[in-house]
């Protein structure tokens, strides 16, 4: 089984409002539609990391009927590394953890990735095995980024000053790597300017 992490947890300090609540059209946010593609490329289990103003995003995300698990990381403040492994812990918490060979990482910042990119990430990996699997355009990478088991304890011992990047970058390789042609897995949305760039409208 592969699963899928979201992290959504932060105050979205930069674009003034809460990321994971910005509409992508009229029937999806930046969150749900990240929920939304992971199922439409057969992804079952999927977890959604909330930290900051989580009670107003779980109510949203219940509103649009995805099946997602929803875990709050209290300590959010702390830096991303730390939703990272809370998501880890609430996969590893359920009896059927050990069917779980990998997961796939994204940000809420990234809600325009393809469906055919998580597929051919999953692809890549169940055909190489991989450690590290990500979406890149030439020096470019992307997301998601399929982070196969056995890197688990190192993201557990992690510095959380450095995050998971070192470990990442330590474990990319060339077969691991995807050649895509998807401008969503390359485009994070942070700033408001970033936000109606790519959507026509401002942040309300």
């Amino acid at each position: 089984m592969i699963a899928a992490i979201v992290l959504a947890a932060g105050r979205s300090s930069r674009m003034g409002a809460a990321k994971a609540l910005l509409p992508v059209d009229d029937r999806d946010t930046f969150l749900s539609r990240i929920v939304r593609t992971f199922h439409e490329a057969g992804v079952d289990r999927i977890v959604v990391v909330l930290g900051h103003d989580a009670s107003a995003l779980i109510e949203r995300l219940r509103a649009t009927g995805l099946s997602a698990e929803v875990v709050v990381n209290a300590g959010f403040d702390a830096g991303q590394l730390s939703s990272l492994l809370t998501g880890l812990d609430r996969i590893d918490a359920r009896a059927d953890a050990a069917e779980v060979e990998g997961v796939l990482l994204t940000l809420v910042d990234a809600p325009l990735v393809a469906e055919e990119t998580v597929r051919a990430v999953i692809e890549r990996y169940r055909t190489t095995g991989a450690p590290i699997v990500r979406p890149v355009r030439g020096d470019e990478h992307g997301h998601p980024v399929l982070i196969d088991r056995s890197l688990f304890p190192l993201l557990r011992a992690a510095d959380p000053a450095g995050g998971a990047k070192p470990i990442v970058r330590a474990h990319v390789s060339r077969e691991g790597d995807v050649e895509v042609n998807d401008e969503g897995a390359f485009l994070d949305i942070d700033t408001p300017e970033e936000y109606e760039r790519v959507f026509g409208r401002k942040v309300r």
